[in-house]
C-alpha cells in the first residue's frame, strides 16, 4: 500500500514503531496516513490532506475523518479549495 506523503522512492515503505490508518474512499483510497501520536480526538477529528487528483485538482484538500466505532480507518468527507 502507498502511504501519503511518502517520496516516490518510499512510496510503500513503513517506519517501525509507527502507526498507520487506511484512508477510505474519495481520491486518496487505498493509501495509508502515518497517525503515530495522534490521540483519539484527533483520529475522530481527521485531517485535511493535500491531493493533486480531487475535485479541485493541485492545491485542493481531501478531507478524512475517523469513527467512534471503527479504529484504523479515516474516511473520506468531501474535498474543499
Amino acid at each position: 500500500m502507498r502511504i501519503y506523503g511518502n517520496g516516490p522512492g518510499d512510496a510503500s515503505i513503513r517506519r517501525p514503531g509507527h502507526a498507520y490508518a487506511e484512508l477510505v474512499g474519495g481520491p486518496l483510497d487505498g493509501q495509508l496516513l502515518d497517525v503515530t501520536g495522534w490521540g483519539a480526538q484527533q483520529l475522530l477529528d481527521g485531517a485535511l490532506l493535500m491531493c493533486e487528483s480531487g475535485m479541485y485538482g493541485p492545491g485542493g484538500r481531501s478531507d478524512y475523518a475517523g469513527r467512534a466505532d471503527e479504529a484504523g480507518r479515516l474516511y473520506w468527507q468531501g474535498d474543499s479549495p
